[in-house]
This record gives C-alpha cells, sequence and structure tokens, in this order.
C-alpha cells in the first residue's frame, strides 16, 4: 500500500443549497472531513436527506449542485477544481452512476449507450472498440450487448449503467443507491459485481445507500452522515434486519371488488414477448394489496394498467375507483413540476379544498421539516423526492393509491414514517395497490400479497400466511 494517497479528501466541507428569495438555506454539510484512501471500498450511510447524494455531487464536477460551498475537495491529491477544468481528466479520475439508470440512460440501444461517453470525450475508434469489449466482458453483458434498452430488466439497466461509465476507466467511482429499485436476486448480483470492479480492478469505491446489509460484507471502511456532519462506523455494525411493524394491522372491514384482472395479457411491442399472460387479480374495497416478484415480473405494468395508463391487448382490467385514483411512479420528478417545496404541495389545494397549514402537516407526518419549504423538489435528495410526492398524492384523499416502490431509496426512519402514512390510510378506508421488493415493509402494511412470476400470479394470501410458507 506504500506511496498510495486518499481517493477522496474533504476537508472542512460545509455547503448550502440557494433558498428561493436569493439567499442560502440552511446548511446541508457541516465542516464535513472525509478520507477514503485508494482502492478502498466505503460505504455511506445516513437518514434521508442528511446530505448524502449532496456530498457525492460536490466530488463531481459535471454533476455539483450549485450553492454556497466552503471547504475543499481533492481526488487523488489533486485539488477538484483542477480536474474541473478538463472534462476528460475528470472522466479518468471520477465516475458517477445515479440512483435510477432511466436518469442516466441516453441511448436505445446497449451499444450506442456504451459508446456515447467515449464519443463525446473523442476516443479514437479502435480504443473505444476495445474499452467498450473489456468492460462488457468483465461485466457479463455479451448475451444482451445487441438489445434495445427498454428491453432491459431493471438489473440489466444498472449494470449497464455501471458500465458505461466505467467504459471511461475512472479510479473512483461513486454510486448513489444503486440498489434501491433492485430485486433481491438483482441486487446481490450487482452487490458482487462491485466487488470485483474494486478488488480486480483497483477501482476506488463510495456507496450512499440507506439499506447497506447487501454491500457490508464487500465494504472496509463505513461512514455514517447525521445532521450533515460525518463519523466513522464499523461495517458490521449496519447488519441488522430492520423491524417497521409497530403492532399488528387492526382488523377493517372490506368491501366489494374494487379492481379487477380477468385473464389480462399485455406486451409493449407486436413483437415484444408478452409481460402479462393471463393475470387474474382481484382487490376489495379499504384492501391494501402488495404485489411482489422479480425485476421484470409485470409489477410496474400491472399498476399502469389498473391506472388506465395502458389497456391490455387481451383480457380485461376494471377499476371502479379510478374516478378518485392517484399513482405515484418509480421516479417521483414525474410528479413534481413547481419551483418550490410549498408551491409544490399547494399545487391541488384549490381543487382538493386544503390549506396551507394541512400541507406542511403532510409533510411533517414524513419526517420532514419546514425550513424546506422553500427548497427546489431538484434540490432534495431522491428519498425526500419519494416522501414529497407521496404527500403531494396523499393530500388529494384519493379513494385507491397506487404505489410502484414507495420505499425506493428511504432510510429506516423515513420507511416507519411512510409505512405509518398508510396504516392510517388503511383506517380511513383507503384501498392500496402496491409493489414493491421491500418485504420488510410489506409486512408492515399489507392485509394480502400476490406473487407475481413470468406475468402471472403465482399466488394471494393473507400476508401472515404467505410468509410463513415462504422460505426466501
Amino acid at each position: 500500500m506504500a506511496g498510495l494517497c486518499n481517493a477522496l479528501e474533504v476537508r472542512d466541507l460545509s455547503f448550502a443549497y440557494p433558498g428561493t428569495d436569493g439567499g442560502e438555506t440552511d446548511w446541508v454539510l457541516r465542516h464535513v472531513g472525509l478520507a477514503v484512501p485508494e482502492g478502498a471500498f466505503c460505504l455511506l450511510v445516513g437518514p434521508t436527506g442528511c446530505g448524502k447524494t449532496t456530498l457525492l455531487r460536490l466530488a463531481k464536477p459535471e454533476l455539483a449542485p450549485v450553492g454556497r460551498r466552503e471547504g475543499s475537495i481533492s481526488l487523488f491529491g489533486e485539488p477538484l477544481d483542477r480536474i474541473a477544468a478538463d472534462p476528460r481528466e475528470s472522466a479518468r479520475t471520477v465516475g458517477y452512476v445515479f440512483q435510477s439508470p432511466e436518469g442516466q440512460i441516453v441511448c436505445d440501444s446497449v451499444w450506442r449507450e456504451m459508446a456515447f461517453g467515449l464519443e463525446s470525450l473523442c476516443v479514437p475508434r479502435d480504443t473505444m472498440r476495445r474499452r467498450v469489449a473489456e468492460t462488457c466482458d468483465f461485466l457479463g453483458m455479451g448475451p444482451w450487448f445487441r438489445r434495445e434498452c427498454s428491453e432491459l430488466s431493471g438489473g440489466q439497466r444498472q449494470v449497464l449503467a455501471l458500465a458505461s461509465v466505467l467504459a471511461m476507466r475512472p479510479r473512483l467511482l461513486l454510486l448513489d443507491e444503486p440498489t434501491s429499485m433492485l430485486d433481491p436476486v438483482a441486487e446481490r448480483n450487482f452487490a458482487s459485481l462491485l466487488f470485483r470492479v474494486n478488488r480486480e480492478l483497483g477501482v476506488t469505491v463510495v456507496v450512499a445507500t440507506h439499506d447497506p446489509r447487501p454491500l457490508v460484507d464487500y465494504a472496509d471502511m463505513a461512514v455514517s452522515m447525521e445532521g450533515g456532519a460525518l463519523r466513522e462506523v464499523s461495517p458490521d455494525a449496519l447488519r441488522d434486519e430492520p423491524d417497521l411493524a409497530e403492532g399488528p394491522l387492526p382488523a377493517v372491514t372490506l368491501g366489494a371488488t374494487q379492481v379487477q384482472a380477468s385473464d389480462a395479457w399485455f406486451r409493449y411491442g407486436r413483437d415484444d414477448d408478452w409481460v402479462l399472460r393471463g393475470l387474474d387479480l382481484s382487490v376489495s374495497g379499504g384492501e391494501t394489496r402488495a404485489i411482489v416478484g422479480g425485476n421484470g415480473s409485470g409489477k410496474t405494468t400491472l399498476l399502469s394498467l389498473v391506472a388506465g395508463v395502458g389497456r391490455p391487448q387481451r383480457g380485461r382490467v376494471r377499476n371502479w375507483l379510478r374516478g378518485s385514483q392517484v399513482l405515484l411512479p418509480q421516479n417521483p420528478k414525474a410528479l413534481l413540476s413547481q419551483q418550490s417545496v410549498l408551491e409544490e404541495l399547494m399545487e391541488w389545494s384549490r381543487n382538493v379544498g386544503y390549506g396551507r397549514d394541512e400541507a406542511v402537516d403532510a409533510l411533517d407526518k414524513m419526517g420532514m421539516g419546514e425550513e424546506l419549504l422553500p427548497r427546489h423538489p431538484y434540490d432534495l435528495s431522491g428519498g425526500q423526492q419519494q416522501l414529497l410526492a407521496y404527500a403531494k398524492l396523499a393530500l388529494a384523499h384519493p379513494a385507491l393509491m397506487l404505489l410502484d416502490e414507495p420505499t425506493k431509496g428511504l432510510d429506516l426512519a423515513a420507511r416507519r414514517s411512510l409505512a405509518r402514512a398508510l396504516r392510517e390510510e388503511r383506517g380511513r378506508g383507503t384501498t392500496v395497490l402496491l409493489s414493491t421488493h421491500d418485504l420488510a415493509f410489506v409486512r408492515a402494511v399489507a392485509d394480502s400479497v400476490t406473487l407475481l412470476f413470468d406475468g402471472q400470479e403465482a399466488c394471494t394470501q393473507a400476508t401472515g400466511e404467505y410468509f410463513a410458507q415462504s422460505w426466501l
């Protein structure tokens, strides 16, 4: 290890986002100090909105947020400002993988995506071909190298996002919640790929995550961020399984069937494989139903058909609550269009009939304070955007909530807040249909569970019965 320097060194770093009035809001980072040795695998943990994403983005010049910054950042002994002056040097030094691959993938096919960044840096064609070939071979992408990006599973999209960054051969790799949208199998596979990147290629890896358990076995250091400051923790202290339940679900009387799928078949293109294959489903009024299954099993497609976004090519999907429904998509930015958090919450106030106090209360139930009200929604962390989108939808007082991966990017405290909010909705008689990989969350909120496999209903059972018979 002699002669190695710190891959990432942060000294007395403070940062504040600009407020809507032109001044600075409260400091997000306060006198942060961090030293990640070259070759390390570092986990960055902490509650939702604590500043993990902000810290990572500040270390990638092209993604650094606008605001007031004090202190210094250096990469491999070089000041960040010097590296930022040369895009090629920046790409060779530090790579960044986003929480959602949809926010990173820009091309229609895998091979074009792999070449896009290299072409932008004017890498010679022969060099480009070799880098793409070596990266795809290392990550096992050969079988789907010629496929369209739209045909990839969630796990494959995340691997593609990683590969397109690795093709530029960065020495430092920053990843923001890279496994939050993956099922447990894809999550473990991606974690093992990161370990190989770290150990076999010598790339320093820093991962910001709300759920470090899949990565703990590979990490040799961990730091926790709270209140805008960092402290070192042992990776072994991050292994505990969370408990989200606050006692058993109270008994409720379910109503008549409100959502029903009968022999539903759906595919996105005429020549594509069927996503849903004769799916049958029935959800009662006032029921909270969890839809589980691996990436590509049809969970998101089912929610879109229930919402009326698409129609099955064969069979039928009926929704008797469509006139009073909300849909939380996997990407909460699809719902965020205003210039501040307060404007976002108040967007539907005139039509629905609620005031500022109710909007602030909805935000408070998600564990977020009034200091965020003037902040632009895109300056929030991914987890905070998720909570804001849910709070905005809840203010509409819908009869049906359709939630696609609602705990994506949320830490334990935020997941508990969301679980508590859904239990309150259940008490009010709201029908909830949610898709998720978060089985602990399912235990805490769901009356029943439907397992999808190969586009079909593999089983539907009461939650307790489902987990009692499951061996996973």
